[in-house]
């Protein structure tokens, strides 16, 4: 006797049309529960990798950090370039063009770029020679932006992701970057309360229309001393699980031009520009485009502050606090371009208080 029982296979009866069985309980559940009959669709798995195979293979959009029908996440401090990437991506994918080391496999498609963070007049500034000498883009790259004139008491964001949903149907857009995460909440997105619901949405409307959706998000104040992580996005660890991809946008503590892109999460393909192999880039205008120039493939740790200068920060929070007592912790981080946590660790090490 092996101990075990006898295993008994049931017979389960599953409709293996193209639309799958869904699960159906009986009218009084229904009625008991308020059972959704549509929320599960279930198919035996050799009939899911039938229907996959009859898909077309996801192309790379911007190399191997984002892909076709992916829900990605694009991180950065404030003032690391974000929205200057984000454009730039998105002129890249309507003109079908990448560099050596992020190729371009898809054909060249139309953009909807949701610009939450710079008027237009900001926006001319960045693409042009002194408000001259303008870039053109391309006619298939859509640039929208929130109607000043819009006043009408509703749900902000409800009524932002149906309109759009509209913008999809009408431009027929199948690629959307949205720039930025934070504008989208009236709140902070440091929870999973209030950043939950906003990414089920964006994540369901991809899926609807089978979009590729980039999502710019903001990252906390962050110390040169450590490398990025996906702890670096605001409410990461929600966000995080619903994106099939992120990378992140890191400053260099070699020069104050000079940036460098980490790949933090990928479903679809094996993480490649990882600590060892990040992308080295500077932030240039040549003309009148501001753009990332890729410069070649370095490590992390070549960009990060070295010990040498994590003594000097000490010394300079000890000074600072000395000659402000009354500074908060978020004030001495703000002056010293560091954060907080790191003032509070140090003022403790040195069994100042902290209050």
């Amino acid at each position: 006797m092996s101990g075990f029982k006898e295993f008994v296979p049931i017979d389960i009866k599953v409709n293996s049309n193209v639309t799958g069985c869904r699960t159906r309980p009986s009218s009084q559940d229904r009625n008991k529960h308020s059972i959704s009959d549509n929320l599960l669709t279930i198919k035996p798995a050799n009939e899911w990798i039938d229907i996959a195979k009859n898909q077309p293979m996801p192309n790379m959009l911007f190399g191997p950090l984002w892909h076709e029908g992916e829900l990605c996440i694009l991180t950065a401090d404030t003032n690391v370039g974000k929205s200057i990437l984000g454009v730039q991506i998105a002129d890249c994918i309507t003109r079908g063009m990448g560099n050596s080391y992020l190729p371009f496999r898809a054909e060249p498609q139309s953009v909807i770029y949701g610009d939450f963070e710079l008027s237009y007049k900001q926006f001319e500034n960045r693409y042009s020679t002194d408000y001259s000498n303008h870039y053109r883009f391309s006619e298939n790259l859509f640039r929208l932006e929130i109607n000043p004139d819009f006043s009408e008491l509703v749900d902000f964001n409800e009524q932002l992701l149906l309109n759009l949903e509209l913008l999809v149907e009408q431009t027929g857009s199948r690629v959307i970057i949205i720039d930025n995460l934070t504008f989208l909440r009236t709140q902070s997105m440091d929870t999973a309360k209030e950043a939950l619901p906003l990414m089920q949405k964006l994540k369901s409307l991809k899926t609807k229309y089978g979009l590729s959706m980039l999502v710019l998000a903001h990252s906390p104040k962050r110390s040169l001393f450590n490398p990025l992580t996906r702890n670096d996005i605001a409410g990461s660890k929600h966000l995080a699980n619903f994106a099939d991809s992120i990378f992140a946008i890191g400053e260099s503590a070699q020069d104050k031009s000079f940036r460098y892109i980490k790949q933090l999460k990928s479903r679809a393909v094996e993480i490649v520009f990882d600590a060892e192999n990040v992308i080295e880039c500077q932030l240039t205008k040549a003309s009148n485009f501001l753009k990332f120039e890729f410069t070649g493939i370095g490590t992390e740790k070549n960009h990060l502050k070295e010990e040498q200068d994590k003594e000097e920060l000490e010394e300079k929070i000890l000074l600072f606090r000395k000659n402000n007592p009354n500074a908060s912790l978020r004030e001495m981080a703000n002056q010293l371009g560091t954060n907080a946590v790191r003032v509070m660790r140090t003022l403790k090490r040195n069994n100042i208080d902290c209050q």
